[in-house]
């Protein structure tokens, strides 16, 4: 299950910060006033769900969560709205199809600490949290079972030790859960004590927030963001164009004028993004904001995603049309991630 939101969000009161940025304390409220509840989704967004065309559901086990800048880029009235579709939860989630688990990609496995992933030669992912802004329905970590995995407990102590005696890790993946939940004082420790170790030389963030809350970008993240003595890689992971609205492209802007890398990755997702213009304009709206398309997953087969499912034959295709209409670097690698691989497989 994944972690309650609430359990990483410590409101305090601070005084608006200039040059157009939200506050921590801003951005944090935003994350705890986020819509829980279908009804108020679908008042929103000016729908009934006694006329959704498909069959809808709630899982317990994986709440809805969406951010309000985040709804505020749905279109209204439309239940096919590819924003929308990544959030709702639908009756076919509790469908148990052939090949679809817990844990696809292997990640207890290849845990070597509390919440440290080792899978591939010279980097480490470590699981910062279990709390996301967002309850993206694909999640490959919807069954991860946090509570037991949960590293920040001891500070992240057998994390660092493990990182600290393995010379050849040159690089610290950061991960969740989003690590850009967690307050920037949590996050700014943990990050300046990996920043101590004489090997490591990038620290790499995979984080949904700036595109679904992007006031978390806020003055004080920055300021001590870009001092960090690392070099430093943002995946963010956006996955239609209809993402990246002017507040977006704000946030996106500040973490470049903070020296920072940034890649997306998406994930190929039937009924969201799964055409030619769906990912032609993806690609050219990256680019327009210095953000290189990276890495276009397929699906990883977790329980309770299978109807979000593109078959390789389907991807290939898109990617033979995505070469036609695009410029090289504009073209995201197609991969997908197969448990105990020493890397993810090119398609």
């Amino acid at each position: 299950m994944i972690t309650e939101i609430s359990t990483e969000i410590s409101i305090k009161k601070q005084t608006l910060s200039h040059n157009g940025f939200a506050t921590q304390a801003n951005w944090q409220k935003l994350l705890a006033n986020a819509i829980r509840d279908p009804d108020d989704l679908f008042k929103a967004l000016g729908l009934n769900a006694t006329d959704a065309p498909f069959p809808l559901s709630l899982n317990p086990n994986f709440r809805l969560l969406v951010p309000h800048a985040y709804l505020a880029k749905m279109q209204k009235g439309n239940w096919y709205d590819p924003l929308l579709q990544q959030v709702l939860p639908l009756g076919a989630e509790q469908q148990h199809v052939a090949g679809f688990v817990n844990d696809p990609v292997g990640d207890k496995d290849s845990m070597v600490a509390k919440g440290l992933l080792h899978k591939y030669q010279g980097r480490v992912l470590l699981v910062t949290t279990g709390a996301c802004a967002i309850h993206c329905r694909y999640c490959f970590r919807q069954h991860f079972p946090y509570s037991e995995a949960n590293p920040a407990k001891q500070q992240w102590n057998e994390a660092i030790a493990y990182i600290a005696a393995h010379s050849d890790v040159t690089e610290v993946i950061l991960s969740g859960g989003d690590p850009l939940v967690l307050s920037d004082q949590r996050l700014q420790v943990l990050c300046e004590r990996i920043a101590t170790i004489p090997h490591v030389k990038r620290l790499r963030i995979h984080t949904r927030l700036p595109v679904v809350l992007p006031e978390r970008i806020d003055a004080a993240f920055i300021d001590w963001f870009k001092k960090l003595n690392l070099q430093k890689i943002m995946v963010i992971h956006a996955n239609h164009a209809q993402e990246i609205g002017t507040d977006v492209k704000y946030a996106l802007s500040q973490l470049k004028a903070a020296n920072t890398l940034l890649l997306n990755q998406s994930v190929l997702l039937k009924g969201v993004n799964d055409s030619i213009n769906a990912l032609s304009t993806l690609s050219e709206s990256l680019i327009a904001q210095q953000v290189l398309p990276y890495y276009l997953h397929l699906l990883d087969k977790v329980q309770g995603a299978a109807h979000f499912e593109v078959t390789s034959k389907e991807a290939m295709e898109l990617m033979k049309q995505l070469r036609d209409h695009l410029s090289g670097y504009m073209i995201p690698k197609l991969v997908r991630e197969v448990a105990g691989e020493a890397s993810k497989q090119a398609i």
